[in-house]
């Protein structure tokens, strides 16, 4: 008789969690599977941290939410810069509305 493995509940870890993990491995020298063993995390979450490190280290935006604090400002600041010409263009096309309403 061969038993199923349980499915593990999906955990939301916060960023900085996962960038001490990520140091843990690439500062102290500990491997994967022993930080895995130590904080009952998963081997393919941890290499996927690893990953998202190294390309926001290179300066690349990576995928999933950011590590570090820089690539979390930038993608804040992408954001806003997003809203904002959302917005402008928006006053761009009331402006020039109220303009021909005047005429």
């Amino acid at each position: 008789m061969t038993e199923k493995k349980q499915r593990r509940e999906r955990r939301n870890m916060e960023p900085a969690f996962k960038l001490q993990v990520v140091k843990m491995i690439r500062e102290q020298g500990l491997t994967v599977s022993q930080v895995c063993k130590d904080l009952d995390l998963t081997d393919s979450a941890v290499r996927g941290w690893l990953k998202q490190f190294s390309e926001e280290a290179a300066g690349r935006p990576g995928i999933g939410k950011p590590l570090t604090p820089e690539q979390q400002r930038i993608r804040q600041l992408e954001a806003e810069n997003q809203q904002l010409k959302s917005d402008n263009a928006l006053l761009k096309k009331a402006s020039a509305f109220f303009a021909r309403e005047m005429k």
